[in-house]
């Protein structure tokens, strides 16, 4: 004898998103036609998510540049975490008190940066 019958419980989003199977998503506006009307706010709309991503990038370099420039710093030197100021090692003050700021003033460039590229007439 079987036990009882396995009842399948979903919420209703993923009923309707399973319901819909594969098929094409006809929500999507169509692609403007080159000479149109549309054709040009295209073209802008990708030279501005182009600007954005060299920006992204850019970013991404100087964050990695801080992360591990700052790693290798503390390997190269070591004494660092012999050195104490005001009782608490020069690294960990390296790590906690200048890192975490120049995180910080990365984030509000980069986001100025992106608001810059985003305004119109620019």
């Amino acid at each position: 004898m079987s036990g009882p019958r396995r009842v399948r419980v979903t919420s209703p989003q993923t009923r309707i998103a399973l319901s819909r199977g594969h098929r094409p998503a006809h929500h999507l506006l169509p692609q403007p036609v080159p000479g149109s009307a549309g054709a040009g706010e295209l073209a802008e709309a990708r030279a501005v998510f182009a600007r954005q991503r060299r920006l992204a990038l850019r970013t991404l370099a100087i964050l990695g540049l801080l992360l591990f420039g700052l790693s290798g710093l503390l390997g190269a030197l070591p004494s660092l975490g012999r050195v104490t100021v005001v009782g608490v090692p020069a690294s960990w003050l390296l790590l906690m008190a200048a890192s975490y700021p120049l995180l910080l003033v990365i984030a509000v460039l980069h986001v100025r940066a992106a608001e810059r590229i985003e305004r119109p007439g620019r």
